[in-house]
């Protein structure tokens, strides 16, 4: 039976959220790393740039258990 949002699987949506926002963190934390012990000083684009990444893993994992391990399926 179809749920008010369609047949969505709540917890397959968090998982793929919370992966897709870990590996956001571990791309901008390698690729900085990387990028440091390869070119030595980066520029300041490119710094923010990884930096970016990094915070906004974090915040894609938490909005994806917020969104659909919380609110949706208390909407329900």
């Amino acid at each position: 039976m179809a749920g008010r949002y369609g047949d969505l699987d709540y917890s397959r949506a968090v998982k793929s959220g919370v992966a897709i926002g870990g590996l956001l963190v571990v791309a901008g934390f390698l690729g900085e790393e990387a990028s440091h012990l390869l070119y030595g000083d980066l520029t300041g684009a490119l710094n923010t740039l990884f930096t970016s990444m990094e915070f906004g893993g974090i915040i894609v994992g938490m909005i994806a258990v917020f969104v659909f391990g919380i609110a949706l399926p208390l909407t329900e």
